[in-house]
């Protein structure tokens, strides 16, 4: 089942497979239950009730597809869920060991042809390395294989490391990432010795995007180094929403600022401009002193809802109001973050969607 790294001859985009949108349908959202305590200090159980109400909104529109450490954590996650009033009947719990909970940079990132009147999926593996920062990446760096294992998918081996909150799409050939996660030379080197145009190269062979476009970095506090998913996301085809920090005196207004002054550069793949739409910032939150990377961008598009991380802020009805607007077809809902942004991420990087076929 697993493909050798891709030749030009047979590599996802020249098999005629994409990634599509985040916002298409799906046949299942991937998670992994949480149990790395020094992400969430103090707070572990909390967070366990967190990705109860997670799943109590994503289940009813999708199967959500739970990582567990053993079949007696699925026990314990199971117990969550039902006092939750979560739909257990459509949870599955795989037994995989992981290291950390963040599914959508290690876990599958699939991509989709149509074969004859039939859509296909398959997975592309990536090789997690715990954004280049931590030592413990070994099992979750296995989950795409598990994934494929169980769900009798075609494992393409990319000659990149990349993660999903890495990388932006809008499903029909555009592709938003930073140059502060994949062209950095010295901080979080993912890929050393790779320029740009051997990135974008790689991207364009995995995923089967034409068009790719560089904004600059991220928010105080990603410990990614500059995901995008912190940072600017397609709600459609042709709209994109962006940060904007309005408090000159925050140290994320200026690289913030910054990006503004790009997307006015930036073009989608017919080489018209995206409408952008500005998403406000909350306000300042330290744990230990040290900034967290709180963000409304890092939301998550199910088939049943869109899951807007909230911060008991004021901005947090502004940012649920732009997002309303934005997302016409299904309910916009809030999902309190305070105590899940302590492991520096929250819905968008614990999430990773599998298309339906």
């Amino acid at each position: 089942m697993s493909e050798s790294r891709p030749s030009a001859a047979t590599n996802p985009a020249s098999l005629g497979f994409s990634i599509p949108a985040e916002w298409e349908t799906h046949e299942a959202t991937w998670l992994a239950w949480p149990h790395h305590p020094t992400d969430w200090p103090g707070k572990l159980n909390t967070i366990r009730w967190v990705y109860a109400e997670i799943v109590r909104k994503i289940a009813p529109g999708e199967t959500v597809r739970m990582l567990v450490q053993s079949k007696e954590e699925g026990q314990t996650a199971a117990r969550y869920l039902e006092r939750a009033g979560a739909n257990l009947a459509a949870v599955e719990f795989i037994v995989h060991r992981t290291n950390r909970s963040w599914t959508r940079d290690s876990g599958p990132l699939f991509v989709r042809r149509c074969a004859g009147r039939q859509l296909e999926t398959a997975i592309v593996q990536f090789h997690f390395n715990a954004w280049a920062k931590y030592a413990d990446w070994q099992k979750d760096r296995r989950v795409p294989e598990t994934a494929a294992r169980r769900l009798g998918k075609r494992l393409f081996d990319a000659p990149i490391i990349l993660e999903g909150g890495g990388i932006e799409v809008n499903g029909r050939g555009t592709l938003i990432t930073t140059e502060e996660c994949y062209l950095d030379p010295h901080i979080q080197v993912r890929n050393p010795g790779m320029d740009r145009v051997g990135f974008e190269t790689a991207l364009r062979d995995c995923l089967g995007v034409r068009n790719i476009g560089w904004l600059s970095r991220g928010p105080a506090g990603d410990d990614t180094h500059g995901h995008i998913d912190d940072i600017c996301r397609f709600v459609n085809a042709r709209t994109l929403v962006l940060i904007r920090e309005d408090n000159p005196a925050d140290i994320n207004y200026r690289p913030l600022e910054e990006n503004w002054e790009r997307v006015q550069d930036l073009r989608l793949e017919d080489g018209s401009q995206p409408e952008v739409v500005a998403l406000p910032m909350p306000a300042p939150l330290t744990f230990a002193g040290e900034r967290l990377p709180a963000s409304y961008a890092n939301f998550y598009i199910s088939n049943a809802a869109v899951l807007v991380p909230t911060f008991n802020d004021p901005n947090d009805r502004v940012a649920l109001g732009v997002l309303g607007e934005l997302f016409r077809d299904r309910p916009v809902v809030g999902i309190h973050c305070v105590d899940m942004i302590l492991g520096f991420g929250s819905l968008h990087c614990l999430s990773q969607q599998q298309p339906a076929e």
